[in-house]
């Protein structure tokens, strides 16, 4: 299966060669209110986020309204929690979707949407959601995904939980709907992550088996997991995003918060820069040329002199020719007067070619 390696991405291209473009996940951080919801979405476009996105569910959609022991949330943050209550607080009501997508269109940044089943993805059609996310635990959802590959809109899925062997399936399902616009994102699915639970290069290991873009759904309290993804090719990074000093909320523990979100945004830029392949001498490098050595005249040397090691020196600054002409220097001849402690240009040197 080939998926295409360049595309538009909502307003924005995304290929092998461009810069990393970071997502602001919102999800449960507004506390039930659509005001904080909005807050959220612009202090992301101030901080840096490139997109903002949502999640599309209500609780019903999500599990039974029961107190079951299996549906009792037994270790992690959310401990002691029933799935129905959890869902229910941490929803982003259906009701406020559109508001939501035209209040960040007005304030300058894209939004886009994780649907949960399809009537959340009937539901974003209508608002025109310009591109889908398959969260962790919807990515065996086959029925969820073919839905959405129909729709023909770019796809990012995130891998958390997942065995490759299962991935594959999932996968093949997109392939098939005839959607090649896929992004994966390598995924940990421990709220908040720490290093031992990554393996990085696992993001090389799956631009080899799917052909695809890649990324990294990051749920780490560092900046470091993330710089380490860039360097290993990953073009989309999803961060949870909080407000600046928010102590309450269902993802906050590992979420960036307020200006947290643009030193992220600039340490994946730092480490996209730094790797792009260039051999020159960069701009701020090139003014300490000057403390290089190169050629100059030890001697005053006659106009036809001979040049040699006895009126030659290679020494400090570089204004003259590189030294690593000397060789091709000593033998020629001098076709002017040059006086001693000159630099050496190649206008001096008769018959002498670089």
């Amino acid at each position: 299966m080939n998926f295409l390696k360049k595309f538009k991405l909502g307003n924005r291209t995304i290929s092998k060669t461009t810069s990393p473009i970071l997502v602001a996940e919102i999800s449960a951080n507004h506390n039930g209110s659509i005001q904080n919801a909005k807050k959220l979405i612009l202090e992301a476009k101030k901080n840096g986020a490139d997109f903002v996105k949502l999640q599309t569910y209500e609780a019903d959609t999500m599990t039974f309204k029961t107190n079951k022991e299996d549906f009792i949330i037994k270790h992690g943050l959310w401990k002691g929690q029933s799935l129905w209550n959890l869902y229910d607080k941490a929803k982003t009501p259906f009701s406020w979707q559109k508001s939501l997508f035209l209040y960040a269109k007005k304030v300058g940044v894209q939004c886009f949407s994780t649907p949960f089943d399809s009537n959340a993805v009937d539901l974003l059609e209508k608002i025109k959601c310009p591109f889908y996310k398959i969260s962790s635990f919807e990515n065996q959802d086959l029925d969820l995904i073919k839905r959405i590959a129909k729709t023909k809109k770019p796809i990012i899925i995130s891998t958390g939980l997942t065995k490759i062997s299962d991935l594959d399936k999932s996968i093949k399902t997109i392939h098939k709907y005839g959607n090649k616009k896929l992004i994966i994102l390598y995924c940990v699915s421990s709220y908040p992550a720490s290093f031992k639970d990554f393996n990085i290069k696992t993001i090389n290991e799956i631009e080899k088996r799917y052909k695809c873009l890649v990324g990294l759904s990051d749920h780490c309290n560092n900046n470091i997991i993330g710089v380490s993804a860039v360097n290993h090719g990953a073009k989309l990074f999803e961060k949870h995003f909080a407000l600046k000093n928010q102590l309450k909320g269902f993802d906050v523990e590992f979420s960036k918060k307020g200006p947290d979100l643009l030193k992220y945004k600039q340490d994946l830029l730092n480490a996209w820069t730094i790797n792009q392949s260039n051999l020159n001498i960069s701009p701020k490098e090139d003014k300490n040329i000057k403390f290089k050595r190169s050629i100059y005249s030890s001697k005053s040397i006659k106009k036809g002199e001979v040049f040699s090691k006895n009126n030659l020196r290679c020494v400090r600054p570089g204004f003259g020719i590189n030294p690593v002409y000397l060789n091709k220097v000593i033998g020629k001849r001098s076709k002017r007067t040059i006086p001693e402690f000159t630099a050496i240009k190649k206008s001096m040197i008769s018959g002498f070619k670089f």
